[in-house]
């Protein structure tokens, strides 16, 4: 009789583990996982929003549209690191550790690497490689597909049958566009 402590074997009839049970098995919290995933949200619809508002103003500017997208997703970014400490501290009643800093600011960096592409064109456009509209559309275009990846993803993961998941989907991808149709408004006013 096998010992119920050792690992499956890997051969034609060894199982597959799933993605929860590699993420288990890896020793990653699942609560970073989603903590990642939100900041990344946040900072791509914080760069959308400040993208479309470039967008539709009467005469934007390369440097002022790049310089905006940088320092809106640093803000951010930055708040939600502050978020994530003073959570921590009412919850725990401490700081967090060493790992707990890394960590949060792990989150923040993965945050800012929405704005990776998106800034490099701008920047492409301020050296007047591209057209600036172009270069606004491209952005907006990098946004929504970073928001709709970040959605697959999640819908992906679940359990739901996979007429759910694309309800589930189609529910994301609608109210994103709520809330950016509300960001756009907001910061046009």
């Amino acid at each position: 009789m096998a010992d119920d402590h050792q690992k499956p074997r890997r051969g034609a009839g060894a199982r597959r583990p799933t993605r929860r049970q590699r993420i288990e098995d890896s020793g990653i919290d699942p609560a970073d996982i989603a903590a990642y995933f939100k900041e990344r949200v946040y900072a791509t619809f914080t760069g959308l929003a400040i993208v479309l508002v470039a967008a539709t103003s009467e005469h934007p500017e390369a440097d002022h549209a790049f310089f905006a997208l940088i320092l809106g997703v640093i803000g951010i970014t930055a708040a939600g690191f502050v978020s994530e400490i003073i959570s921590h501290l009412s919850v725990h009643q401490e700081f967090p550790d060493r790992a707990g800093f890394v960590l949060a600011l792990r989150i923040a960096g993965g945050a800012m690497g929405t704005v990776l592409v998106p800034g490099v064109i701008l920047v492409l456009a301020w050296i007047d490689v591209f057209p600036l509209d172009g270069a606004l559309i491209a952005c907006v275009v990098v946004f929504i597909m970073t928001l709709a990846v970040i959605g697959w993803f999640a819908v992906r993961r679940s359990r739901l049958p996979w007429w759910q998941q694309l309800l589930a989907l189609v529910i994301l991808l609608a109210l994103g566009l709520l809330v950016i149709g509300l960001q756009t408004i907001a910061h046009s006013v």
